[in-house]
C-alpha cells in the first residue's frame, strides 16, 4: 500500500522563460479564513500596495470576503513571486495598521499555460461574487479591477 504524502505548502517559484510571456494565477486567503477583506479600506490598501510593489504587474484581480485572486506577470525577473507577495502583504498590513496578519503566510499560484485563455479564466473568477450570492451581476461587485494589461 502506498501512503499519499501531501504538501503542507505549495511549491515555490514560477518558471519564467525569456522571450515568452508569463502570466500567473495567484490566490491568497485571509488569515484563518476570516471574512475581512471585502471592504473599501482593504481594497484601496491592496491596490496601493500592488502599485508600489512594482516588480510584478497585476492584471485582473478579485477581492472576496476571505480570499483574493489576481493575475500577475513579472516586470523584474530578479524577484520571485513569493518575494513579491510577501512585500505587498507587508505594505497592506502597514497601511491598515493591522495588529495581526490580514493574510495567510502562503499563497497558491500557478503559471498559465500558453494554450490557456487568460480572458476565460478571468470570466470564471469574475463570477465568484455571483456564485457566493453576494451580487446578482458581477459588475456590481466593487472589489475588483485591472491595473495592467497582461498580454500573451
Amino acid at each position: 500500500m502506498h501512503e499519499h504524502i501531501g504538501r503542507e505548502h505549495p511549491a515555490e517559484g514560477v518558471f519564467v522563460f525569456r522571450g515568452q510571456p508569463t502570466i500567473v494565477f495567484l490566490t491568497v486567503c485571509s488569515w484563518k479564513r476570516q471574512v475581512q477583506l471585502a471592504n473599501s479600506e482593504v481594497h484601496n490598501a491592496m491596490v496601493a500596495s500592488w502599485q508600489k510593489a512594482d516588480a510584478w504587474m497585476v492584471g485582473f484581480y478579485m477581492v472576496m470576503p476571505d480570499h483574493l485572486h489576481l493575475f500577475c506577470s513579472p516586470k523584474n525577473e530578479k524577484y520571485r513571486v513569493e518575494q513579491w507577495v510577501t512585500f505587498w502583504k507587508r505594505l497592506v498590513r502597514r497601511q491598515l495598521g493591522a495588529p495581526q496578519p490580514l493574510l495567510q503566510a502562503h499563497s497558491f499560484h500557478r503559471r498559465l499555460r500558453r494554450d490557456e485563455n487568460y480572458s476565460e479564466k478571468w470570466e470564471y473568477v469574475r463570477l465568484n461574487p455571483v456564485r457566493a450570492g453576494l451580487v446578482s451581476d458581477p459588475d456590481e461587485w466593487p472589489y475588483q479591477g485591472v491595473l495592467s494589461e497582461l498580454r500573451w
